[in-house]
């Protein structure tokens, strides 16, 4: 009966959608005070019914109801409590029903705290949001309802993928989807504001805070994404440049490009078009990985989903809201002039720069990642594009950004000088420099690219360490230094994300130049040499796990003689779902990480180990989590929550 009553909450749910995206849209044309009035509890009614739905699903997989085929297919008996749970979005069906949920959760919270929005603006906004919530809910109940039931249920189920049973990927996909489906609220506000004819300083200062959220979300998603490929998946990286990983970083970079235009819109009522371009597009990418990951065009290891049928369900959705915004965008594009000039020196110009970079790499990292299908489709050609491709053709712009990145945060507004800027910065330039060419003589014989990352990260950091002091005045340090202390959260917010920003390009370049790989068979007793370090494959055990058989290695690191540590690598089989997994063992440490793999026995009596030294890869985590802090304490500043800088309306004029 339970189960009834989630499939009749998502029906339900449904309904109120199709309420929300149309009367209050309809009263907001017509004026009608009371048909807008009901935006905000529909919302709020759609997320209880949603949430309801969820809870329901997920109630399934801990009791494990196996009349429901996505609990059949995608949990056991035997596994953890805590993947049972995250078992509920391991699998498409409960993946998109979780991406309704935060749609949903987005729209009551527009509902709940944008009261200070302008009547009119607010009730397009949700009755925009409604419409996306329609499309999916449909998309949901017709062609992936997670409520299918088996006739004849089984005494168990079939397990979910053993790489997804791991408490990485349990915290990676709800991050992931807050931030995919946050992009939504930018979409809305920037289609509500076509549909009003609109856009003002008051806009730029609306949607801000929306895409912040979504953007400190998206950060973590990736960064736990990556974190989980690391140790996971036993190949020593961070980063594939995978079509699923790509997914998300498009919608990252536009986001990031978003941010910096909407400052432009609110300081100087400039870049008003193009703002809202990138709101279209940023939540336009969303969709499109939304398609990579459950259509099956593209393969990848991250794939949810391979039904055409579903793709196309998708498709259709990502013409309707793109190409349906973009018709309105080009329709209202003469209610869009802008009204601040600025000089060709000043920082409007260098937040222009750094939008045409962001865009520019976003789009390269597009073909890239879609180049094959193309290739395929009008070539009848199978070809893949790798790592290779995509380090040389996106390196360049993100160079060029951390270069213009310090002296443009610190140019004036409407019309700036190079020669100031750089005077501040001539101590972060020298600095930098050192750290550089400190990098260049202690390596030996190696590529370049550590210490150039090493220079450009040092000269973004301590250029947002400049930028922060800079915004204290002129007079001693002692006033400086209590000044500092109350500058505005939003300040101390950029320059902690321009300073996370840096260090995870130092980060990205030392793991790429400096990291140290051995590959070989080691019989058991054997020691091998590994950087500085001496291992010592001890013994390799049978293990039993709680839903797993497990080959564990016992492995010992030393240094000069005394011990650093004990490792052991496993290769574990999941019997249920017949399949291995190789599950690396690594010692963190601030400046390093060792990282061991166990591979086949071989024909030898020895054992395939991979070995590699991974330096500064806790701080590739340190750097996004730092970024995504900086986003956390700009949005708590009060002058940048979700009802900050609403109109002031004069008296006698009706709130529109």
């Amino acid at each position: 009966m339970i189960i009834e009553l989630g499939h009749f909450a998502l029906i339900l749910a449904l309904m109120v959608a199709v309420v929300q995206s149309t009367l209050p849209l309809w009263g907001a044309h017509r004026g009608d005070a009371r048909l807008m009035a009901l935006a905000e509890p529909a919302a709020l009614v759609q997320l209880v019914l949603v949430a309801a739905s969820f809870g329901v699903l997920t109630w399934a997989f801990v009791a494990s109801d196996f009349s429901l085929a996505v609990v059949v297919s995608n949990s056991h008996t035997a596994k953890p409590l805590l993947y049972k749970i995250s078992g509920v979005w391991g699998n498409h069906e409960g993946s998109l029903l979780l991406w309704v949920l935060i749609l949903a959760l987005y729209g009551a919270a527009v509902a709940a705290f944008g009261g200070n929005l302008p009547t009119r603006l607010r009730a397009r906004v949700l009755a925009v949001q409604g419409m996306i919530g329609v499309a999916f809910l449909l998309f949901l109940l017709l062609t992936s309802n997670p409520f299918w039931r088996l006739l004849a249920p089984p005494l168990d189920g079939q397990d979910l993928n053993p790489l997804l049973q791991d408490p990485g990927l349990a915290f990676h996909p709800p991050f992931l989807y807050l931030g995919y489906v946050g992009l939504s609220m930018a979409y809305s506000f920037a289609v509500a504001a076509l549909i009003e004819g609109r856009v003002d300083a008051a806009w730029g200062r609306w949607v801000r805070p929306w895409t912040l959220a979504a953007w400190i979300f998206l950060t973590i998603g990736i960064a736990l994404g990556s974190w989980w490929a690391y140790y996971e998946l036993g190949w020593g990286g961070f980063w594939f440049w995978d079509p699923v990983e790509n997914a998300s970083f498009m919608p990252w970079l536009l986001a990031i490009a978003l941010l910096h235009s909407a400052i432009v819109v609110e300081k100087r009522e400039s870049l008003k078009a193009w703002t809202v371009l990138l709101a279209i597009m940023a939540f336009g990418f969303s969709l499109i990985g939304t398609f990579i990951v459950r259509s099956g065009v593209i393969t990848s290891v991250h794939a949810f989903a391979n039904d055409p049928e579903r793709g196309v369900f998708i498709l259709l959705i990502l013409g309707v809201f793109t190409g349906g915004a973009l018709i309105l965008f080009a329709l209202r594009a003469g209610a869009m002039e802008a009204k601040g000039l600025f000089a060709m020196v000043s920082r409007e110009s260098a937040l222009v720069a750094n939008n045409v970079l962001l865009a520019v790499s976003a789009f390269v990292v597009f073909i890239g990642t879609i180049w094959p299908l193309i290739a395929e489709l009008l070539l009848d050609r199978t070809l893949s594009v790798g790592e290779p491709f995509f380090n040389a053709a996106f390196t360049p712009f993100v160079v060029a950004l951390a270069l213009i990145l310090p002296p443009g945060a610190m140019l004036a507004w409407k019309r700036g000088t190079l020669a100031r800027s750089f005077k501040a910065l001539v101590p972060a330039l020298i600095l930098s420099l050192s750290l550089g060419a400190l990098g260049f003589a202690i390596q030996t014989g190696q590529t370049a690219l550590g210490p150039i990352g090493l220079a450009l990260g040092a000269w973004v950091v301590f250029g947002a360490l400049t930028d922060i002091w800079a915004r204290t005045g002129r007079e001693g340090i002692g006033a400086r230094g209590s000044r500092l202390l109350r500058l505005p959260r939003a300040d101390w917010g950029k320059a902690t994300s321009h300073a996370g920003l840096g260090i995870t390009i130092f980060a990205v370049s030392a793991l790429t130049a400096w990291k140290i790989e051995d590959i070989r068979v080691v019989q058991i007793g054997e020691t091998f040499p590994l950087g500085g370090y001496e291992v010592r494959l001890d013994a390799v055990d049978e293990v039993e796990g709680p839903n797993y058989q497990s080959t564990m290695a016992q492995m010992t690191v030393t240094r000069d003689g005394a011990l650093v540590t004990v490792l052991s690598p496993e290769k574990r089989f999941y019997p249920v779902a017949a399949m291995p997994t190789t599950e690396a063992a690594i010692d963190y440490g601030f400046l390093r990480d060792i990282y061991l793999v166990l591979g086949d026995r071989q024909q030898s009596g020895g054992w395939a180990v991979r070995s590699y030294i991974e330096p500064f890869a806790n701080w590739l985590w340190g750097g996004c989590l730092l970024m995504a802090f900086g986003g956390f304490l700009s949005l708590s500043d009060r002058r940048y929550r979700v009802a900050a800088g609403a109109r002031k309306v004069p008296a006698g004029v009706p709130a529109e």
